[in-house]
């Protein structure tokens, strides 16, 4: 931390600005945010609940787990808060090591994201393009082993950028015009006037875009390549099928992120930046288990089965109940 962040020590605050400049519509973005926030949430944990009612889960449908774990705490770390501010009318600020806090555990999962999408291509690449060592290939401990390198290594990233942010000076002004600590809108603070702090977010862009984004790319190229060998058009399809839910997510996973952290400090813009923020933190983690729950047959059917396992069980407690079996079943050793 810089000396000019140091002369406030812990009990410096920022004022998150939010949509003050809409004050007359807090009720109904309230409603909105509630509204999409519990239909991430409901969808998410359908998924998860889903999956882990299954007894044997192929490497996809345990990375599908992992991204809807990922997508549940990476919307909790953002929503409430901005919630929160909406139904408050006062200043809405925020502690220095609360956002700190904030964008630190942002940029670790939404990095963890960007890894585990590069993870679940080369599970598609494997499948297809490598049939018959698919098994030994995407082995139980190799998933594993690939979920807790995607999580360590977001969060590592994120820690590193987190630390850099923090340390540059932030002048008097403390108004940050966002709804939550954005890696661009605190640089927008910042007093230095030269490149320098740039440089760890273009470090994290490589490390968490671009790189995870070139592994998906190649990975592709040899599905495209492997897909385009093959002389029957059902089996074109299916292979196109497993592959379409993972290719649309993650084109707007990384077309998203590209847009708003590749580019220069002078090309900010506040009102454009919240926007985009919205479909990035609100809009994407609900599309995301509607995209995979409507072209994945393996998550169609582990959903499936557990509401029809939620549905039929109490029906068949009131049937025996009502035919007085109940008491038949309490009596049996």
């Amino acid at each position: 931390m810089d000396r000019s962040n140091h002369s406030s020590g812990a009990a410096m605050e920022f004022l998150l600005l939010g949509f003050s400049d809409l004050s007359h519509l807090r009720g109904l973005l309230f409603f909105i945010f509630l509204t999409v926030h519990v239909a991430t949430l409901v969808g998410n944990l359908l998924i998860l609940l889903a999956v882990a009612a299954e007894h044997s889960r192929p490497p996809m449908l345990f990375f599908l787990c992992q991204l809807s774990a990922i997508e549940l705490c990476y919307t909790l770390v953002i929503v409430p808060k901005t919630l929160a501010d909406l139904v408050s009318p006062g200043r809405s600020t925020i502690s220095f090591v609360g956002c700190a806090a904030q964008m630190h555990f942002f940029v670790a999962l939404g990095g963890a994201e960007c890894f585990l999408l590069a993870a679940m291509a080369y599970d598609r690449y494997a499948a297809i393009c490598r049939p018959l060592r698919y098994a030994a290939m995407m082995s139980q401990e190799f998933c594993l082993q690939l979920a807790v390198t995607c999580c360590l290594g977001g969060f590592a990233v994120s820690l590193g950028l987190t630390m850099a942010v923090f340390r540059l000076p932030f002048c008097s002004s403390h108004r940050i015009d966002h709804f939550f600590c954005d890696i661009p809108a605190l640089l927008h603070l910042a007093c230095t006037k030269s490149y320098a702090s740039e440089l760890p977010l273009l470090a994290a862009c490589v490390l968490l875009l671009l790189l995870p984004f070139g592994l998906i790319l190649i990975s592709y190229a040899y599905i495209a390549a492997a897909v385009v060998r093959i002389r029957d058009s059902a089996g074109r399809g299916k292979a196109f099928s497993t592959c379409a839910s993972h290719l649309a997510v993650s084109l707007l996973h990384y077309g998203c992120a590209t847009f708003m952290y590749v580019r220069p400090k002078s090309n900010y813009s506040p009102s454009r930046d919240k926007m985009l923020s919205l479909v990035y933190t609100n809009i994407t983690p609900l599309l995301y288990p509607l995209i995979y729950s409507l072209r994945n047959k393996e998550i169609k059917g582990a959903v499936r089965k557990l509401l029809q396992k939620k549905v039929a069980q109490p029906n068949w407690n009131i049937f025996n109940c009502s035919s007085g079996l109940c008491g038949h079943a309490a009596q049996k050793p």
